[in-house]
């Protein structure tokens, strides 16, 4: 015999681990975002601090220069993609909580429309899946940057030794 998913209280609180689990995982990528942000306010700072005063006839000098610039878009993809994250866990945090809602009112006396509770949740668990893939593409997007500034600086290191 199947029991219909409205009249199963404990059939909804799986509908509560998913945006949980989900919810995690975007918190500790904004987490590893963040910290990532740091990094590139540091070396945007050291770089600052490098090229300042520094001849500019010098080609070193002129890549640091040109690392300016891409730090700059780094950091603003950093900004984006923890933006992202964080609305992401915002939504699976209201996906739960909708959730719990939904299991509550199902048991009671008063019931609101299955469909439209499960609805809500289901929409705001999609908005949040929806800003961790755009917060993650916007990560890889930042790591292509970081490693195209590490190539050119190795190669750099290559000629030195020469």
């Amino acid at each position: 015999m199947v029991v219909p998913l409205s009249e199963n209280p404990f059939a909804i609180l799986t509908f509560i681990a998913a945006p949980a689990v989900f919810t995690n995982a975007s918190s500790v990528l904004a987490l590893g975002t963040g910290n990532r942000l740091a990094r590139v306010v540091d070396r945007t700072r050291t770089l600052v601090k490098d090229v300042r005063g520094a001849d500019t006839s010098d080609p070193t000098v002129k890549m640091w220069a040109s690392h300016l610039s891409r730090m700059e878009r780094r950091g603003a993809l950093l900004v984006k993609a923890m933006s992202f994250f964080y609305a992401a866990v915002g939504s699976f945090a209201g996906a739960s909580l909708i959730s719990i809602l939904g299991a509550t009112l199902a048991a009671s006396p008063y019931r609101l429309p299955f469909e439209l509770v499960a609805g809500i949740g289901v929409i705001a668990g999609a908005g949040g899946f929806l800003g961790l893939v755009l917060g993650c593409i916007l990560l890889v997007r930042e790591t292509r940057i970081a490693l195209a500034i590490i190539v050119e600086e190795a190669e750099m290191a290559k000629t030195w030794m020469k």
